[in-house]
């Protein structure tokens, strides 16, 4: 089977243009048609796939969004604005897509997107258009009832688009159910401190998920951002072959 990949916060709130152009879409490979993977903003991608297009976390403004199809589905992980982006939610063209959220995201989002909306609890996994999408805890540790993110109330997703498994973390740290997850093609790891986790945690989670790709993304956080080179040697340093994909998911960030 061909397995190819071809290059082709409260939380900060940042108003971005988007006149920077944002990185290019990169094309994975199926037996069933290429996945098109195009990072965005910060946690926010998309990805399409059969004439599906999938908005994460859709954030930064209509601008960021230009030249990519309107969505059919939309996943959303948590509450913090640079995830739950009403705004931006307000400015694309929503009404033919589908909602996967969490119990607590679909507590906020408004009554206009609310018959539209498939609520997931950690753990449920659902088929939608074709797609089969897990709802996988994300939360800090320790846990705490003043954490960021406490367990229960986020997800992240794991898409099944052919025979592709593709991970997104949402915000969490290095916890025991992402490290458990077998078989992922792909996985998009945060890494910010202080709301998630620094590089280290990131670089050793991801030596024991194993994905076959993996891309540092969500990676700004107070005061600076992390550096991905750094996390990328500690993955490359053990020899395990997982290709680490580094993009600049903040193209017109003025420090």
């Amino acid at each position: 089977m061909k397995n190819k990949f071809t290059i082709t916060t409260l939380f900060f709130i940042i108003s971005y243009s988007f006149f920077a152009q944002i990185p290019k879409a990169d094309s994975l490979y199926t037996d069933h048609g290429n996945i098109i993977i195009q990072p965005v903003l910060h946690g926010t991608l998309v990805i399409q796939y059969q004439e599906k297009t999938i908005y994460i976390d859709p954030y930064g403004g209509v601008n960021a969004f230009k030249n990519i199809q309107d969505p059919n589905l939309i996943l959303i992980t948590d509450i913090h604005g640079d995830h739950l982006d009403l705004q931006t939610l307000k400015e694309i063209k929503t009404k033919e897509a589908k909602f996967i959220v969490p119990q607590a995201v679909a507590d906020k989002l408004p009554k206009e997107y609310h018959e539209n909306l498939n609520i997931m609890n950690n753990g449920d996994i659902l088929k939608k258009d074709g797609i089969s999408i897990k709802a996988i805890p994300m939360y800090n540790l320790p846990e705490t009832p003043d954490a960021k993110h406490p367990k229960g109330r986020g997800n992240g997703y794991i898409l099944i688009l052919g025979e592709k498994k593709i991970y997104i973390s949402g915000d969490t740290e290095d916890i025991k159910e992402m490290r458990k997850l077998k078989g992922i093609d792909v996985a998009f790891i945060c890494m910010n401190l202080p709301y998630t986790m620094d590089i280290h945690q990131a670089a050793s989670a991801v030596l024991e998920l194993q994905p076959k790709i993996v891309y540092p993304y969500h990676y700004r956080g107070k005061p600076n951002f992390s550096d991905i080179e750094a996390f990328k040697t500690l993955v490359d340093k053990a020899g395990l072959n997982i290709d680490v994909r580094l993009r600049d998911w903040y193209p017109n960030y003025d420090e």
